[in-house]
């Protein structure tokens, strides 16, 4: 019997390693993207045709939800578990107008457009609307097409000659989209522009995202109101939005009156990961489907969803799973409120990314010191412990996309990696970061900076007023915890 258990135990675990690559891969299926998608009501208010603005920190799912909804099959699969918002009527087609490739212009362009032509608001919202119009002229009638195909002929990432046939065309512009939207009204139709990843838009410059974005704002609080089937959703990272929110006055807040916020709750953290396992292959999907005590629901397009009332209806999978503690009894921690607590930011806050990682990871390293475990338990807590600190080097490295100037204060902390520091000291150990070398600076430096990381959730203030990294941060930024027990290898 344990030799059988065995045999199937690394069947399980060898799949358990791969949760989360359903549905990740760009060419994947539609059928396979569906089955990696966990539907949160909350976050489907922005199906609202009138919900512009959409923030979460990053690794909330923006772009997940963005490449779900840009799909029609897709987005009618999702529509039955937002029974409480105002769904658009007829049929709606979801365009990304940024990032769009080849069609789009990328921060280069945009850097020499605002060193040539400066940063005014009005200017870059012109830019804007310019790349819109672009993105929408296959959609256009042939008078439409006529009327503003000077702006059709620039490459992409020639912005300055997009912006003057833009200025050349006068009242063109508006007026054909103006058309375009009475043609979508009469037919019943909505387009939804898909605006995410913004923070590509300076590669680093802090000065030229946040000029990119005041744009880009400023145009939809322009046209929201005056187009009713051409609709917009600006996918915003929450530290952009709140710093964006201190300088964006009326136009932003135009936009953030009904923006929906990307939270997840910790029932959603362990609904998303109960339902990656119960959809990668059979095997993995009969062992947690055959568990009692948690309810399933069968979609014939997003596959085998949990039916969680709680966080702590997720239970009898995880102890089924580990065991009930991280240790020989409670003294080291209930296991399923363990996984939780190491995935979450200063602030607090969860995400599926890590929280799933953090299941894989453990699985491999379970499959590299396999010892027999008795049925039908798949994972040691020591792999749980094991695995937490590549989730977290893992999640500093993706997080070099988008905050490259982290490579420099990694740096920097090295010179004193125990945490947790007195605020005075954490504060003197920022200073001097404009004379790194080797990697990008952060955009600030010393108190503002430790309050940014603050804000960012890399750091976290404690009771006692002492900062410290969270356990998601704390290993890939080569810290270490004051008195922490050292752990086996």
């Amino acid at each position: 019997m344990s030799k059988q258990w065995d045999e199937e135990r690394r069947t399980l675990l060898q799949t358990l390693q791969n949760i989360g690559s359903v549905g990740r891969a760009e060419g994947s299926p539609i059928n396979r993207i569906g089955l990696g998608y966990y539907p949160v009501a909350e976050h489907l208010r922005l199906l609202d045709p009138d919900v512009v603005l959409v923030v979460g920190p990053r690794g909330s799912g923006k772009t997940e939800i963005a490449r779900v909804l840009s799909d029609a099959a897709l987005f009618d699969a999702v529509k039955p578990y937002a029974p409480a918002v105002r769904l658009p009527e007829g049929d709606s087609q979801w365009l990304r107008v940024y990032p769009a490739g080849i069609k789009g212009f990328e921060g280069i362009g945009l850097r020499t457009f605002m060193q040539s032509a400066g940063d005014s608001t009005e200017m870059l919202r012109e830019l804007w609307f310019a790349y819109l119009v672009r993105a929408l002229y296959d959609k256009l009638d042939a008078q439409g097409q006529a009327d503003v195909r000077p702006l059709s002929v620039p490459e992409a990432a020639d912005v300055e000659a997009i912006h003057r046939a833009f200025r050349e065309l006068g009242t063109k512009p508006v007026v054909v989209l103006d058309r375009l939207d009475e043609q979508l009204a009469n037919q019943g139709r909505y387009l939804f522009a898909t605006y995410d990843e913004l923070d590509t838009l300076g590669n680093g410059d802090w000065k030229l995202v946040e000029a990119g974005v005041r744009g880009l704002v400023a145009l939809w609080a322009a046209y929201a109101r005056r187009w009713r089937r051409i609709r917009a959703k600006l996918f915003l990272r929450s530290d952009l939005y709140e710093r964006h929110a201190k300088a964006g006055g009326a136009d932003l807040a135009k936009l953030a009156a009904g923006r929906v916020e990307l939270v997840w709750s910790d029932r959603d953290l362990y609904g998303q990961l109960l339902k990656r396992m119960a959809n990668v292959d059979d095997a993995l999907s009969g062992y947690v489907l055959s568990i009692k005590g948690v309810s399933w629901s069968d979609d014939s397009s997003l596959g085998w969803i949990p039916k969680l009332q709680t966080w702590q209806d997720a239970r009898p999978v995880v102890e089924r799973m580990v065991g009930v503690y991280m240790g020989a009894n409670q003294k080291k921690g209930l296991v399923y409120r363990w996984l939780l607590d190491h995935v979450r930011d200063g602030l607090g806050r969860g995400y599926p990314r890590p929280f799933v990682r953090l299941m894989e990871e453990a699985a491999r390293l379970e499959l590299q010191h396999f010892s027999t475990l008795r049925s039908p338990r798949l994972l040691e807590p020591a792999s749980l412990r094991r695995a937490l600190d590549r989730v977290s080097d893992d999640h500093v490295t993706q997080s070099l996309d988008e905050w490259p100037w982290l490579e420099a204060i990694k740096r920097k902390l090295s010179d004193d990696p125990l945490v947790p520091y007195a605020e005075k000291d954490a504060i003197k150990l920022m200073e001097g970061l404009s004379g790194a070398k080797g990697a990008m600076l952060p955009p600030f430096e010393s108190r503002e900076l430790l309050d940014y990381l603050l804000q960012l959730g890399i750091f976290r203030r404690r009771p006692d007023g002492r900062l410290d990294a969270p356990d998601l941060y704390l290993a890939g930024l080569g810290l270490k915890r004051k008195g922490g027990v050292k752990k086996k290898k």
